[in-house]
């Protein structure tokens, strides 16, 4: 909405659906609102606790007319511009909000424009997979980061599941041969604005720190390997988001052809899957992947086209464009209790019960007594649904977090690991460390709508520690601060890592028995083959 059609709404006692900061910034008329200057127009924002806030700015065109297609630049637009609500998420099946392949928006938070203050910016890149989510979030709500390291915050949509990573090269003519990763190329441009702007919204564009959870942790993996997003950022930190290999070529084709065939198109028909509305789309991504064991809607993820992504990321060793960048890797010591623990079943396990449990989730090939009688050889006192929720951990995402942090060792390069031990009071404790958990943390939001953090005191006093350290990382390549005990880089020797609690601590090689258990078997990212 523009601002007349704003002012209008109100003298009309009609109602608005914006923030009351932004609905006081904009009636209250354009002096008391933040303008910016963007490569295609001006831009006003509003205020929220001192700091200036501009939402849905757009950073690329819409795509609709560019599906599987790197995006083009936004189109200029005359005058001002207000900039005080999201901008739509992109295509997905589960809806918050408005959707639409429009989605290449992003959202800047900061203490000040046009300063020459140089300070860090922060990008973060949402969870979800692949597949869905958005920087809409009020999880991600840069305020309290930006007041708390006098920093620039930015959240940002880009186009997700098969209109990001839907791999067509193989199939179709040249105007496919991108399109199997057009989802992170859209991250590029994004990244590609920020250094254009970056002095514009007080920020300096020789130090941009990525960070993202779950999904926008395996998207940073998958950036520090690809040749167009050399230079775009300077440091990175992954929260329980790990992406060791990317899918092959033939993996992905299969998975396109599957797509193809829910919706009853030929090879020939491709050119079809740019005009069909984009429902349809969504609709037919929920067939069956081929290569997972549970009943689970395609797999949609990087690709190695040998386009814009020539090596896997993590795989057979660290990527030597971003040796240099120093990264921090974090998982949460319970993470599967967030996709597994919403089935009360699995809180009252029986020994019985459990192999044929572990056998469907563990998403290794490891025999589920041999995994059994080793956990519990390590945990005498674990009841089956704790091994059931600790085997799941370590045999799922906590293994490749080890595999990246070893290789970046390897490597030479600046590593530093963390693991949040610390569990969410909420419903009596049972959630435990639950992957997700150290969002609100990170962004010093445990007060938002959607923490599972709650605001206590120990919540409070562990994101202060845990916000403190990815500033840290922003402003001097370190996550260490006076608040933690000496964090030093991680190493194959001793595996240091910072363990995240009501007393943080250092530990080696922690949980170093189930390490050793889960690299009996090779690892293989999900969606490789």
């Amino acid at each position: 909405m523009r601002r007349r059609e704003v002012l209008k709404a109100i003298a009309g006692g009609a109602a608005v659906a914006m923030p009351c900061a932004a609905l006081a910034a904009l009636a209250g008329g354009g002096g008391q609102a933040p303008l910016a200057d963007t490569r295609s127009g001006r831009i006003r924002g509003y205020r929220d606790r001192g700091i200036l806030v501009f939402k849905g700015i757009p950073y690329g065109a819409d795509t609709a007319a560019r599906r599987f297609m790197p995006a083009l630049r936004e189109p200029p637009w005359q005058g001002v511009r207000d900039t005080v609500e999201h901008g739509p998420s992109a295509p997905q099946k589960r809806i918050d909000g408005r959707i639409s392949e429009d989605c290449l928006y992003l959202n800047v938070f900061t203490p000040a424009l046009r300063d020459g203050a140089r300070r860090p910016i922060l990008v973060y890149l949402h969870g979800g997979g692949y597949d869905s989510g958005s920087g809409s979030s009020a999880l991600y709500d840069g305020v309290n980061l930006c007041r708390r390291g006098d920093a620039v915050v930015i959240t940002l949509n880009h186009r997700l599941n098969a209109f990001g990573y839907l791999y067509l090269a193989q199939l179709g003519d040249d105007s496919f041969a991108w399109s199997g990763n057009v989802g992170q190329l859209d991250l590029i441009q994004a990244l590609t604005w920020v250094r254009e702007h970056a002095a514009q919204f007080g920020g300096d564009a020789a130090n941009v720190t990525v960070f993202g959870q779950s999904g926008g942790g395996a998207k940073i993996a998958t950036l520090m390997a690809m040749p167009a997003a050399r230079g775009l950022f300077h440091r990175a930190m992954t929260m329980s988001g790990q992406q060791v290999t990317a899918a092959g070529p033939r993996a992905a084709t299969q998975r396109a052809q599957r797509f193809l065939d829910e919706l009853s198109l030929a090879p020939t028909d491709l050119q079809r899957l740019r005009t069909l509305p984009f429902e349809r789309l969504i609709e037919a991504s929920r067939v069956r992947d081929p290569s997972r064991i549970e009943d689970t809607s395609l797999y949609f993820g990087p690709v190695l086209d040998g386009t814009s992504l020539h090596r896997h990321p993590f795989y057979p060793d660290a990527p030597g464009q971003s040796a240099r960048i120093p990264m921090l890797i974090g998982t949460t010591r319970d993470e599967t209790r967030a996709f597994l623990g919403h089935d009360p079943a699995n809180f009252d396990l029986s020994w019985e019960q459990l192999p044929d449990k572990l056998r469907d989730h563990q998403y290794v090939d490891l025999n589920p007594h041999t995994v059994i009688a080793e956990y519990r050889r390590l945990y005498p006192d674990y009841t089956p649904s704790q091994v059931f929720f600790a085997a799941t951990t370590a045999g799922r995402s906590w293994r490749a977090a080890i595999v990246e942090a070893e290789a970046r060792a390897d490597q030479g390069a600046p590593t530093w690991a963390y693991q949040l031990d610390w569990g969410s009071p909420l419903d009596e404790g049972r959630w435990g460390a639950m992957h997700t958990l150290d969002i609100a943390l990170v962004f010093d939001n445990t007060a938002q709508p959607g923490s599972n953090t709650g605001d206590g005191a120990q919540a409070r006093a562990l994101a202060a520690s845990m916000s403190d350290a990815l500033l840290a990382l922003a402003r001097h390549g370190d996550p260490g601060h006076a608040g933690l005990p000496a964090w030093p880089q991680y190493s194959r020797q001793r595996r240091e890592t910072l363990l995240f609690d009501v007393q943080p601590r250092l530990e080696h090689d922690p949980r170093g028995g189930e390490r050793r258990l889960y690299e009996r078997v090779p690892f293989v990212q999900r969606g490789t083959f």
